[in-house]
């Protein structure tokens, strides 16, 4: 598979370029530019397939070309020591939990992906790489369970003051580990304006070898697409008819992997999710996305801090736009509705919902009129361990799930004795790059 910006169809990079280059030049994001059919890979997987070897299979099938089965298998084994859980509620209805992995985030999956590959790769290519990225703690705790271990990948990360958590004392850089944190006095807007200046500046990106560690980067969105695969494989002998998945928005990552799966061949019939600020319904209760009225030399380039995978999925269909109404259902969704539909799965089902997954379930009850049928499913993406939502569902249901010790562990504060900056001190945190570049052992 090679990969092209959604800016420029012309200049194709490989799986290592996308992961290590991470953003074209042009502004754009990288998409797949050709379509596989792994159809006869997706169906003769079962619910016996463990997460790990089939993500090192379909690896293998998308980037063979580029790299040998045995260093697709080893990015998947290394990365998935961890895998989803699907659960059954009623007949046609399924959760797909993504918080199993060990700080009890989906982001754990496609981080851990992204940090075996690269560093596998920059093994064979005797590289090295600096993951900068801004966080308010969910993303530096998958960091750092993800890069302990590893020689050639470290990560710089900017937190808002107070904000660090999740972290431990050996995964410190001076203390031998990967994560290099740095506190800033300010909010996280002023931390994803420090990580805008320096990806803006092509120099220094080369220079230090930086890359991304959210979505962004195509490395840590391919993984993703393994999520929908996973769950076909646990439910397809339960059912006969049509598969739908529910989501919440998020930066639209999981809706596209989602849609990549599509495009690969698995059987998936939609994605419903409730409507937010740029996904809206038109007036005939269709898909409408605000940013294409925009044309795409008019645009902003795709921002390295706060990314938005809208315009992945506008490529994706941007030889036939009517085709994205016949596979993403959005739906207006109250907090009302939400509430409700948390009481709902927990009275019917005992089944502890956070707000998110609770906003999906709302949606999909309102989007009943593509799922009324009593063959099709509904999968609920649950991408967060519930524990991270308390408030809500104590306020709710009056009572929350007992607290696990990686999720807390993920959330417990952290603190350095490093020097907290203020956001207009770039030089601290080129200096920090510069330090990490110059290590020996890297």
């Amino acid at each position: 598979m090679r990969f092209i910006s959604t800016r420029n169809g012309n200049d194709s990079v490989g799986f290592k370029d996308a992961l290590l280059r991470c953003m074209p030049s042009d502004g754009g994001l990288y998409v797949p530019c050709d379509t596989e059919d792994l159809r006869h890979w997706i169906l003769y997987a079962d619910e016996n397939t463990s997460f790990a070897n089939l993500a090192g299979t379909l690896t293998s099938a998308l980037i063979n070309r580029e790299f040998s089965p045995i260093i697709c298998e080893t990015i998947a084994t290394n990365a998935f020591t961890f895998e989803p859980q699907v659960k059954q509620l009623a007949p046609n209805l399924f959760v797909l939990e993504l918080f199993h992995g060990p700080t009890g985030t989906f982001k754990d999956f496609g981080v851990s992906y992204l940090a075996a590959a690269l560093e596998t790769i920059l093994r064979y290519n005797g590289e090295k790489s600096i993951l900068l990225d801004a966080t308010t703690g969910n993303l530096g705790a998958s960091l750092a369970s993800a890069l302990r271990g590893k020689k050639l990948v470290k990560s710089v990360l900017l937190y808002p003051k107070g904000k660090i958590c999740g972290l431990d004392e050996n995964d410190l850089v001076w203390n031998g580990g990967n994560i290099y944190p740095i506190e800033v006095d300010g909010d996280e807007a002023d931390c994803r304006n420090m990580v805008r200046k320096i990806f803006a500046d092509p120099n220094l990106v080369k220079k230090y070898s930086l890359t991304l560690a959210n979505t962004t980067n195509i490395g840590r969105l391919l993984p993703q697409t393994f999520f929908y695969t996973y769950a076909f494989t646990r439910i397809k002998k339960m059912i006969s008819g049509a598969i739908y998945f529910a989501m919440s928005t998020g930066n639209y990552g999981n809706l596209i992997s989602g849609l990549y799966g599509w495009q690969l061949a698995l059987p998936v019939n939609g994605f419903i999710l409730p409507t937010d600020k740029n996904l809206k319904l038109d007036p005939r209760g269709n898909v409408q996305i605000l940013d294409s009225y925009v044309p795409i030399e008019k645009r902003n380039p795709a921002d390295p801090a706060d990314p938005s995978n809208l315009e992945r999925m506008e490529n994706l269909f941007k030889e036939n736009s009517l085709m994205l109404r016949s596979f993403v259902y959005p739906a207006d969704v109250s907090r009302e509705e939400t509430d409700q539909a948390c009481k709902e799965l927990f009275v019917k089902y005992r089944y502890f919902a956070d707000q998110e997954t609770s906003a999906a379930y709302a949606a999909a009850k309102i989007r009943e009129d593509i799922t009324d049928d009593e063959d099709a499913a509904v999968v609920l993406i649950a991408r967060d361990s519930p524990l991270k939502d308390g408030a809500f569902i104590r306020r709710n249901i009056g009572e929350v799930p007992k607290m696990t010790e990686n999720v807390e562990k993920s959330q417990r504060p952290f603190h350095i004795s490093s020097p907290i900056i203020t956001p207009d001190n770039m030089d601290y945190v080129l200096t920090v790059l510069n330090s990490l570049n110059l290590q020996r052992i890297f």
